[in-house]
């Protein structure tokens, strides 16, 4: 069976074995938090559970200790999630969501990066893409699946959440995911200030996807990237954005684009304004 790492069309997914692939639904509405879960029941793609960004791919119990808005889940929590999902290490897994990949298809994409698996890949173009496809749905709960035990840990050299590496600029070069005038800080309609971290680079999330919703070629993203980041090397780019999730959608972009190494800022903006000492930079 092929196996897929960064990207799939709903084609392929659909022509792969049931039994040998996991899918997961990750639909989220920051506006409305269970509208996701709703809509997976109204409908999603047959046998495919549903992870929920705040409850499953989050710990929010841990905003507290200045980690953002978005705190990764303890080891121990995301290994019980799989362990309910039945997943085994022979399986690919597939995550979707409505944007694209960009709210919390990508971001599960890196969290099971982050405790070592490769076969996992996003349906690009999201559950809009199958359902253009015209392929099959079906609705309700998900059939239950075969629990297994699972007890994974998490790579420690993929994620940052040292404050103090990046306010002395050892973390690498900083891409900052989120939309421009975030960046600058002329608006600001989740974090209590706007603006962004001294000398990080701004890199839209949005600018990954064409028209149609789905990403651009390898080529184009390749080169977008290198124009935003001329020298520096792709091992050297901590990506961050408002709290960990869309920055996802970047490092899915460069690892598919073949610039690979980059690592996650999690605690992102929403952590680094947790402490007010630290430097804002506007414009």
């Amino acid at each position: 069976m092929t196996r897929y790492t960064t990207l799939i069309d709903a084609a392929s997914l659909a022509a792969l074995p049931s039994q040998q692939v996991l899918i997961v639904d990750c639909r989220f509405d920051l506006a409305d938090p269970d509208k996701g879960a709703r809509d997976y029941r109204d409908g999603h793609i047959p046998g495919a559970v549903y992870a929920s960004l705040d409850h499953d791919l989050s710990d929010l119990s841990r905003q507290t200790e200045g980690l953002g808005r978005h705190p990764l889940p303890l080891e121990q929590a995301f290994s019980a999630l799989l362990s309910r999902w039945g997943w085994q290490p022979d399986l690919q897994v597939v995550c979707y969501d409505t944007a694209g990949g960009a709210l919390a298809a990508a971001r599960l994409w890196w969290l099971l990066r982050l405790v070592g698996m490769r076969h996992v890949a996003v349906l690009d173009g999201g559950y809009a893409a199958w359902l253009a496809a015209g392929l099959p749905v079906e609705s309700g709960e998900s059939a239950a699946r075969t629990p297994s035990q699972v007890s994974l840990g998490f790579d420690a050299g993929q994620v940052l959440l040292d404050h103090a590496a990046v306010r002395a600029g050892a973390a690498g070069k900083l891409l900052d995911a989120r939309a421009a005038p975030r960046y600058r800080g002329d608006v600001e309609p989740l974090d209590r200030v706007g603006g962004h971290v001294p000398g990080a680079l701004n890199r839209p999330f949005a600018d990954n996807l064409g028209s149609d919703g789905r990403f651009k070629s390898v080529t184009q993203l390749h080169d977008e990237f290198v124009a935003v980041l001329g020298a520096t090397a792709a091992s050297q780019v901590v990506h961050m954005c408002g709290s960990g999730v869309t920055a996802c959608h970047n490092l899915l972009a460069m690892e598919h684009a073949g610039l690979h190494g980059s690592r996650l800022y999690a605690p992102s903006w929403s952590g680094w304004i947790s402490d007010p000492a630290r430097p804002v930079a506007k414009g």
